[in-house]
């Protein structure tokens, strides 16, 4: 798109300094730009309906900034692409900080437009204009974001922009800050302001690993009888993901993914035997121990995993971890993990790795790994009358939407691993990042935004505190006719920190009995049904048994076609399903 092509054809109108900045927006091929309305930048909400008629961006209006970033969240996890939002000064930017802090882990990149001023001292309205100025605004975010910057110029804001852009996409990805001077946005512009020719700012492409390096991994792997890949935050492109399971297959080696990214290996290939989860369980843990060799393709928290497998010690054999995650560690935020031991450290796209690596490996027909007995799913104990359990919730769900070719966008804690059946990139699309609740609504809605019109069915399971957390997400999906399905495990209660609770009180010899005081919302419920159509949704529930969940199921995805928003209050047990428990208790603190 040229320069001339993302302005007005009326050349005889008034030109503003946020009329550029918002053509800027549109040559960068942004769809949708989300927003929580603010003074500070109501030049450039000005512009973008008035100087561009809101198409090519078109506001997306959220009801609050946490939602907004959660909503570009959940869009670029599906598409690839960043979604600009809009942030109003310094209130609405500490609104949307556990967001951002959530893409920043995840690795999302992300365009985040702040606004504050005027600068100019002489310019502000009395009080307000004071109170929403900041003199560095970047500082709020600058801890987990990739870069900020305050422009004081037109010109200086536009080519502001297309750094923020370049950088924000430049792996490993991340979201950036650009901080607009509310007088700069309303500043009469007599000439054009020349743009930059963004065809020459393009994000760099990361460098191919070393030809030596790459001779001892090939050298490792083809020795290896018990290889073992991990896949983690890798591309959801469908070429590099059958890449994967090709080198996969000529090593015949075990592969583990886990819940923190999203589908990036088919969990029903026979080389992926363990089921996947937030975190390593006991059997994944005997094969990451068992494994001769580990190739690690930028796996989240590789030293934790490798520790944690090994009973506190490091692995006695080659890991060879392929990142470039480790540009972006900085010391205020502990989101890079436990430091990895790794006899080869590849700076470089994980799945440029395996693309150089497929054709040197040689093919196996035999495999070290002992075979493994693959027992017999149980079938989940029958509710009572009076509630659900997660694992009867959960296989009622698949059960109905697995005919309809769904796209699960998040998955509660309780959600059992084995009904994981990800075959494509769209099959599940992730989680935050940041394990911040309340991102869970915003970022369904911004996926099923990007997912509308596929052919896919987006869902998204929840939890009840991360959805009431962000429950007006729901007006946004509802306003914008976004097609979208919200399944609430509600167990009335910040169940996690019940699990807390439950183990201090063990360790210090107090009444286990009390972990839920301080916890439960059950005095009074919640309804949640009511919440959402509230909102213009079609809520149901509160379901308390397994017949009214499949009837409500049956209701909602028929809605759901037809592109209406529905959301099913799901009434559970207090309770993860068998075996998370233990799982989740190991991370909670030290066995004593």
């Amino acid at each position: 798109m040229t320069v001339m092509e993302t302005r007005p054809a009326a050349s005889n109108l008034q030109v503003f300094g946020s009329d550029e900045i918002a053509a800027l927006l549109r040559a960068l091929d942004f769809e949708y730009i989300a927003l929580t309305p603010g003074a500070s930048f109501r030049g450039l909400h000005d512009s973008l309906v008035n100087y561009l008629g809101n198409t090519k961006p078109e506001l997306l209006l959220c009801v609050h900034e946490e939602s907004a970033v959660a909503v570009a969240h959940g869009w670029t996890r599906v598409t690839g692409k960043p979604m600009p939002v809009a942030l109003h000064s310094n209130v609405g930017l500490m609104h949307a900080t556990m967001a951002i802090f959530n893409a920043w882990c995840d690795r999302v990149p992300m365009l985040l437009i702040g606004a504050v001023g005027p600068m100019d001292a002489m310019q502000r309205r009395p009080w307000v204009d004071w109170i929403h100025t900041s003199r560095d605004l970047g500082a709020l975010v600058r801890g987990y974001t990739k870069w900020d910057d305050q422009p004081e110029s037109v010109s200086a804001a536009l080519e502001a922009l297309v750094r923020a852009h370049q950088i924000a996409t430049t792996y490993p990805r991340g979201p950036v800050f650009v901080c607009l001077d509310a007088s700069l946005q309303e500043k009469p512009v007599e000439t054009p302001v020349e743009f930059p020719d963004l065809s020459r700012f393009q994000a760099p492409v990361a460098g191919d690993p070393p030809p030596d390096q790459i001779e001892k991994i090939v050298a490792l792997l083809n020795k290896a009888k018990r290889p073992l890949i991990l896949c983690g935050r890798v591309s959801s492109d469908m070429n590099d993901w059958k890449q994967r399971v090709q080198l996969a297959e000529r090593l015949n080696a075990r592969v583990l993914t886990d819940l923190k990214t999203g589908a990036v290996f088919p969990t029903t290939h026979p080389l992926h035997p363990h089921a996947p989860g937030l975190f390593v369980t006991t059997e994944a843990g005997v094969s990451v121990a068992e494994a001769d060799v580990i190739l690690s393709l930028d796996w989240v928290d590789l030293g934790g995993t490798l520790r944690q497998a090994c009973g506190g010690k490091w692995p006695d054999v080659p890991v060879i971890q392929c990142s470039l995650d480790r540009y972006t560690h900085n010391g205020w935020s502990m989101d890079y993990q436990a430091l990895p031991p790794s006899e080869i450290s590849i700076l470089a796209m994980p799945d440029r790795l395996v693309s150089l690596l497929l054709n040197r490996i040689e093919p196996r027909t035999s495999s070290g790994w002992a075979p493994r007995s693959m027992p017999a799913p149980e079938k989940p104990a029958a509710s009572d009358s009076n509630v659900l359990s997660v694992a009867a919730m959960s296989r009622i769900v698949e059960e109905k939407l697995a005919p309809h070719k769904p796209s699960y966008i998040r998955l509660s804690l309780g959600w059992p691993g084995e009904l994981c059946k990800f075959e494509h990139p769209l099959d599940y699309i992730g989680f935050d990042g940041g394990g911040g609740i309340g991102s869970g609504p915003g970022m369904a809605v911004g996926a099923a935004l990007a997912l509308r019109g596929s052919g896919r069915f987006p869902v998204a399971i929840l939890g009840d505190g991360d959805f009431l957390m962000g429950v007006t997400a729901i007006w946004t999906a509802v306003s914008y006719k976004v097609p979208l399905l919200i399944v609430v495990g509600n167990n009335q209660s910040f169940f996690n920190d019940e699990l807390h609770q439950e183990r201090v009180a063990r360790m210090r010899g107090r009444p286990v009995e009390n972990r839920h005081i301080g916890l439960r919302m059950s005095d009074p419920p919640f309804d949640l049904a009511k919440l959402a159509e509230g909102q213009g949704a079609q809520g149901f529930g509160p379901i308390n048994d397994e017949a009214s969940l499949a009837d409500a199921m049956t209701k909602a995805i028929e809605k759901v076609k037809a592109g209406g928003v529905c959301v099913i209050d799901a009434r559970v047990a207090p309770e993860y399903s068998r075996g998370l428990s233990s799982t989740l208790l190991r991370h909670i603190a030290p066995n004593k």
